[in-house]
């Protein structure tokens, strides 16, 4: 009997595919991801290191280092001289500056940190502008926090109390009058350098005067300089904190900080 060819074609790969199939197996279907159980995103260890926090705000936790109590500055020296004293005037639970003394320096040094600062600008107004209760908080001796009496007082915005200055200016001016203490908190994290000592992260800063946010995580662009643009010329480690003589009596206390 003639079979047409078609047909045997056609029973040819019937044949095939079951033998394929018996042959070759499918797939399986895929499995169902496990179940999320809440303590699979439970962190237990390392614990986390207990701290006291002051009594009241501005008071120094367990953990701070207390660069000025109120009493002495045994933990500052002459920016001029490293091997003298402080040579600024310590008050009645204060410090003031001793207008052409030099500025004065911590005999620590830092990196990444949180500080807190108050200081007040003389309870006589005198000057305006930049003359009128100027110094500032230097981090690691390069990057300035702008201290001014910015109230009531016009100057560059980069300039004024709460500025990265000549960089950032403050996102608002929460000055108090001269007659009352303000207060700096500040959230610092330092630069970071390649091997070849070009800047790989720049400096960042988060500043609140007087509990209201005026630099918000900022960049800071480089040495803060009077003249010119701001760079990172050289690479550097952990290194002091400064306080500027800028020839005005500028008054300090309750100094803190904690390594971070």
């Amino acid at each position: 009997m003639n079979v047409p060819k078609i047909s045997l074609l056609f029973f040819s790969l019937i044949g095939l595919t079951a033998f394929a199939q018996d042959t070759y197996p499918s797939t399986p279907p895929e499995e169902s991801p496990m179940p999320m159980k809440p303590e699979m995103t439970e962190i237990w260890e390392p614990q986390v290191e207990k701290i006291t926090p002051g009594e009241n705000y501005g008071d120094a936790p367990s953990d701070a280092i207390v660069l000025f109590d109120g009493n002495n500055l045994e933990q500052w020296v002459s920016q001029k001289d490293s091997t003298s004293s402080a040579p600024w005037a310590i008050k009645e639970g204060y410090f003031e500056v001793v207008p052409g003394s030099g500025g004065i320096q911590t005999k620590m040094k830092f990196g990444d940190c949180q500080i807190h600062l108050e200081w007040s600008a003389p309870d006589v107004v005198e000057n305006s502008g930049q003359g009128r209760g100027n110094s500032g908080l230097f981090l690691q001796n390069r990057y300035e926090l702008q201290i001014l009496d910015s109230y009531n007082n016009r100057t560059y915005s980069n300039g004024q109390a709460g500025s990265i200055y000549k960089d950032h200016p403050p996102l608002v001016n929460a000055m108090r009058t001269a007659d009352k203490w303000n207060s700096y908190d500040v959230i610092y994290t330092a630069p970071g350098f390649k091997e070849n000592g070009l800047i790989d992260n720049p400096a960042k800063i988060t500043v609140l005067h007087n509990g209201i946010v005026v630099q918000n995580d900022a960049t800071i662009h480089g040495l803060t300089l009077y003249i010119g643009l701001h760079n990172y010329p050289e690479p550097h480690g952990e290194d002091v904190i400064a306080l500027q003589d800028h020839g005005t009596k500028v008054q300090f206390r309750n100094i803190w900080l904690r390594r971070l």
